[in-house]
C-alpha cells in the first residue's frame, strides 16, 4: 500500500472525538477557545482561515497580518463520553467549552471570543 492510501485510511480509522480547542496567536497572546463534535475538522478551520474565509473578522485580519507561524492550534480538552443513555453529548460539549471559556476569559483584549448575551 503507497504512504498516501495508508495515511487516508489511518485517518477514517480514528475515533470521531468530541473537544474545545484554541487558536493562540503566539506575537500578542490573543486565543480564541472553541469546540467541536469531531476534531477531525480542525484541519478545515485552519484552511478557513489560510482561504481568508474565517467568520471571526479580527482573527481573520491577524491571520493575515502575522501569518500562519504565528499562531498555534492545539486540542486543550476531549470530551469524555459517557455510557449512559441519558448522556448528551452537544450539552456536554458546550458545558465543557464554557469551562474553558470562564477560565481563560479570552475576550476584548485577551483574545477573539465574543461574550455571549443572556
Amino acid at each position: 500500500m503507497d504512504r498516501k492510501k495508508e495515511l487516508k485510511l489511518r485517518y477514517k480509522e480514528m475515533p470521531i472525538e468530541a473537544g474545545v480547542y484554541q487558536i493562540k496567536n503566539n506575537i500578542n497572546k490573543k486565543i480564541l477557545i472553541g469546540s467541536t463534535k469531531n476534531l477531525k475538522i480542525l484541519n478545515g478551520v485552519k484552511l478557513t482561515l489560510e482561504t481568508g474565509v474565517s467568520t471571526n473578522r479580527e482573527l481573520q485580519e491577524e491571520w493575515i497580518k502575522y501569518g500562519q507561524n504565528a499562531f498555534t492550534i492545539e486540542v486543550i480538552e476531549i470530551l469524555e463520553k459517557k455510557a449512559d443513555p441519558y448522556f448528551n453529548e452537544k450539552e456536554a460539549l458546550l458545558m465543557l467549552e464554557g469551562k474553558w471559556l470562564e477560565q481563560l476569559q479570552p475576550y476584548e483584549d485577551r483574545g477573539y471570543n465574543r461574550k455571549k448575551v443572556r
